[in-house]
């Protein structure tokens, strides 16, 4: 039940965001444990500035590509299944639709429980016990 934010400039194509965002959530079906169809995304397209980064900081040359994808997941995985999972990610962009690595910077957040309600002012996942 991941909820992924993802950020980049603006100027993207509806085709080009629909691939980033396929490339994503196959990656998390295939190397993050996610079940298929658990798909809760939202594409921020920034103005001019309102994307700030360092274009060398723990990598780079990061360029005007740069997409920050944030993911909020329910529970933790383990540093080898996040790992399998950074790794996929970015051999799905950079095949479709064409995200350089060096642009591609990933921060997983976890939760409990609790956090998560999905409709009707109920907490969901504590009433799956």
């Amino acid at each position: 039940m991941p909820y992924a934010r993802i950020s980049l400039h603006k100027g993207r194509s509806a085709e080009w965001l629909s691939a980033l965002s396929r490339s994503l959530q196959q990656s998390l079906e295939e190397a993050f444990e996610v079940p298929p169809h658990d798909c809760f995304q939202v594409i921020h397209q920034c103005a001019p500035g309102e994307l700030v980064y360092d274009p060398q900081y723990f990598g780079g040359p990061r360029s005007e590509g740069f997409v920050l994808i944030h993911i909020t997941a329910g529970r933790v995985r383990t540093t080898q299944r996040k790992q399998a999972f950074y790794a996929r990610l970015v051999a799905r962009l950079v095949d479709s639709p064409g995200v350089r690595p060096e642009d591609v910077m990933v921060i997983i957040s976890t939760t409990a429980e609790e956090d998560w309600s999905f409709s009707m002012g109920r907490a969901q996942m504590l009433e799956r016990r």
